[in-house]
């Protein structure tokens, strides 16, 4: 099952073959989603029982004698192409992005590999959907790179789990693109001292909290549209090319690992979202290196999730 949140009402939505049902919309004909929370984040935090109604739902929908027609008439189940979509949890309390992740990127960045998971909270206010347009910020538009990473969507409160167990607490899965400003990146192999090199590091991380820089989607694909996190090809491209092709299983530390670590700080809520980390493929690795400009196209893919993808505009071109 692939969940939405539709742009306008901000209400939860989900995906029905090549259509998108408003499960607002479908209390009229359907009286069973009068009990279902109307945002998704709300459906997270109700549990199973909640997603189970709106599994229902979807199957009623789709069935031969099913209220689609009446659904399509009233406007509450419309085309997906015609369909504007927000980021599937707009509204997390915790973005926790996992950095220095694949084997494949740490090569391409001169970056030793990690003895434990590294972290930092991207700012939630920077998230956008898909379609939305990323802003090259005015103060510093001209070193903006790409990271195409997977991510989870926690779905129960999780504190202090194991690895066995840490798939439970997935509510499922969804792309972000970890938008990054690198004007900052050459200074951290040029710092001294210890107190030079953390500086260093936390004004690089300063350059990925801009407005716009958390692209989210297209939807939250449930844990059964995604059978194995530690198998899933991720691809990343700009204005058509591959920049970024790679596969999860290449990962320092898989879903399970990263889940269970950083549950040991960290109380997750339904609606939390952790990121796994970026690939190799981003444009200060390249050589000659590569940035995104107005009037580009990103584009991050994978299975059972579909694709993300915004366009890149100047900020003076781009209007709150």
């Amino acid at each position: 099952m692939q969940l939405v949140t539709l742009s306008g009402h901000a209400g939860a939505g989900v995906i029905v073959g090549e259509e998108v049902a408003d499960l607002a919309g479908c209390r009229e004909a359907i009286a069973a989603a009068r009990l279902i929370p109307a945002t998704v984040r709300g459906i997270l935090e109700a549990g199973d029982a909640a997603l189970d109604l709106v599994r229902d739902i979807v199957d009623r929908i789709g069935g031969s004698d099913g209220p689609a027609e009446l659904l399509r008439d009233s406007g509450a189940l419309t085309l997906r192409r015609d369909a504007r979509l927000l980021a599937p949890v707009p509204d997390p309390a915790m973005i926790l992005s996992c950095g220095m992740n694949y084997r494949g990127h740490l090569r391409e960045m001169n970056s030793p590999v990690p003895a434990f998971p590294t972290s930092f909270i991207k700012n939630r206010n920077a998230i956008i959907g898909p379609d939305a347009p990323i802003v090259l910020p005015a103060s510093h538009p001209d070193m903006v790179d790409w990271e195409g990473e997977f991510s989870v969507v926690i779905g129960r409160p999780c504190y202090a789990v194991s690895e066995a167990e840490a798939l439970d607490y997935v509510a499922g899965y969804s792309l972000i693109n970890d938008v990054s400003a690198r004007d900052w990146i050459a200074p951290v192999s040029q710092a001294t001292g210890v107190m030079g090199g953390v500086l260093a590091w936390e004004r690089n991380l300063l350059g990925k909290q801009f407005p716009t820089f958390c692209p989210t989607g297209p939807v939250l694909a449930t844990r059964d549209e995604v059978p194995d996190p530690d198998a899933v090809q991720l691809t990343t491209l700009l204005n058509g090319e591959t920049m970024q092709s790679a596969n999860t299983d290449d990962l320092v530390f898989g879903v399970r690992k990263l889940i269970a670590y950083y549950s040991q700080w960290y109380q997750f809520r339904p609606g939390d979202i952790i990121t796994t980390g970026s690939p190799s493929g981003v444009g200060y690795g390249r050589n000659p290196k590569v940035f995104m400009r107005p009037g580009d196209r990103i584009e991050v893919r994978a299975a059972g999730i579909g694709t993300l993808a915004n366009p890149v505009v100047a900020a003076a071109n781009h209007r709150q």
